[in-house]
C-alpha cells in the first residue's frame, strides 16, 4: 500500500505548472524590460549614442523569472498573504525586488572576481547607484506582476486566466437603474 494521495499532482504536472509559471513571468519581464532597453535607446539617441541590447533584456528576465520561482519554492513573501491584498502585493514585491537586488550584488561580485579585481577591492568597487536603480525598477515591474499573481492565489488562477484569456468569460450584471442589454 501506498499513501500518496491520488489526486496530488504528479511530477508532470508539477513540471509543466511550473515551466507554465516561468513563461508567463518571463514573458511579461521580458515585455517590461525591452520596453525599457527602447526608452533607453531613445534617451541616449539625443547624444548620439548608439545603444540598444534585447538580448540582455530577455536574459535577464529570464534569470530574474528564475529568481522569482527559486523564492515563491523557499516560501518567500509568504508572511504577508494574510493581509490585504495590497499590503501583500506590495510586501511581496518589496521581499522579491531585497531578494533580486541580492542576486545582482553577488553577480556584480562574481563578476568583478572573474575579471581579475583584487578581492578585497571588489566591494568597493560595486556601484551601489546602480544596483539601487536597477532594483528600483524591478519593483516598479514587480507590483503589477505580484498583483496577478495574488489575484490568481486569491481567485483561483483557473478563473483569473478565464477572466483574461476567454471571451464572455465575465457575467453581465444588471446595473440597479439600467435595463438589462439584450
Amino acid at each position: 500500500m501506498t499513501n500518496k494521495d491520488p489526486t496530488a499532482p504528479g511530477f508532470k504536472q508539477k513540471a509543466a505548472h511550473e515551466l507554465e509559471d516561468f513563461a508567463w513571468i518571463s514573458l511579461y519581464l521580458g515585455f517590461f524590460f525591452c520596453a525599457l532597453s527602447t526608452y533607453s535607446m531613445l534617451l541616449l539617441k539625443k547624444y548620439e549614442i548608439n545603444y540598444l541590447n534585447y538580448t540582455f533584456s530577455i536574459i535577464n528576465a529570464l534569470i530574474i523569472a528564475k529568481i522569482i520561482l527559486i523564492g515563491e519554492w523557499a516560501h518567500l513573501g509568504r508572511k504577508g498573504e494574510g493581509k490585504p491584498l495590497y499590503l501583500a502585493v506590495f510586501y511581496k514585491s518589496i521581499v522579491f525586488g531585497l531578494l533580486v537586488f541580492a542576486f545582482h550584488f553577488v553577480e556584480e561580485f562574481v563578476k568583478r572576481l572573474i575579471h581579475g579585481l583584487p578581492s578585497g577591492t571588489v566591494v568597493h568597487d560595486i556601484e551601489i547607484n546602480d544596483l539601487l536603480g536597477r532594483s528600483l525598477v524591478v519593483f516598479c515591474a514587480f507590483v503589477p506582476l505580484f498583483a496577478f499573481r495574488e489575484l490568481g492565489r486569491v481567485m483561483g488562477d483557473h478563473k483569473l486566466r478565464s477572466l483574461f484569456l476567454k471571451s464572455g468569460a465575465v457575467e453581465s450584471r444588471s446595473v440597479p437603474g439600467r435595463a438589462a442589454q439584450v
